[in-house]
């Protein structure tokens, strides 16, 4: 009987070595919570300091909407509009300008601090056609044709700025014979730009 318990005993060693063993492959042996560190830290989506390189230019106070943590995130700039200009030049003058400030990539101090953007540059903006509501604004490439982020940060630029009537919405057409629609800019696309397209609507000469 001595003999036997004897016998047990390198098995019973034997157990808690194969667990360090199992530890030291990267093998949990025991379903015991691990602690892997702190989470990595987020992204801030904020500038600690006003970004001088876009201040530089004296222009039209304006805010454009950037990506930052996959969310929509405002940001100021500004845009050249010649003094005299008749309403309906101003409006367009302001929504290219407002196209070719998403299309500009981020600052040094705004790509430290998270943000980018997904309009790609070159794309131009027109006024409205015979039969299109008189705020229609046809853009170069169709909005079908954008990604659901850049379209989400067109709309939501244009929508709060002087190129539209200022209600939280824009009428957007592209270059071809489609009708334009009116986009909407809503908490749920401003905070899922990737996920949630902009709500939109057909009008016929509003």
């Amino acid at each position: 009987m001595l003999t036997a318990r004897l016998a047990a005993v390198p098995h019973l060693l034997a157990v808690p070595a194969l667990a360090v063993l199992l530890a030291g492959c990267g093998i949990r042996a025991t379903e015991v919570p691990t602690n892997f560190g702190p989470a990595p830290s987020r992204v801030q989506c904020s500038l600690s300091e006003p970004d001088v390189s876009t201040q530089a230019a004296r222009g039209l106070p304006v805010q454009v909407f950037l990506l930052c943590g996959s969310a929509l995130v405002t940001v100021d700039r500004t845009v050249r509009v010649p003094d005299g200009a008749a309403d309906s030049e101003r409006r367009m003058l302001v929504a290219q300008g407002l196209l070719d400030q998403l299309a500009t990539p981020p600052s040094a101090a705004e790509k430290e601090a998270g943000y980018s953007t997904d309009v790609r540059d070159g794309i131009t903006v027109g006024g409205p056609r015979p039969g299109d509501p008189e705020d229609t604004l046809r853009l170069s490439t169709a909005p079908a044709g954008l990604t659901s982020y850049a379209l989400a940060q067109i709309v939501c630029t244009f929508s709060d700025s002087a190129a539209a009537e200022g209600d939280g919405s824009v009428v957007l057409g592209g270059p071809g014979a489609e009708a334009p629609r009116r986009y909407e800019c809503t908490d749920e696309v401003r905070a899922r730009p990737g996920s949630t397209e902009p709500p939109s609507k057909g009008v016929t000469g509003e």
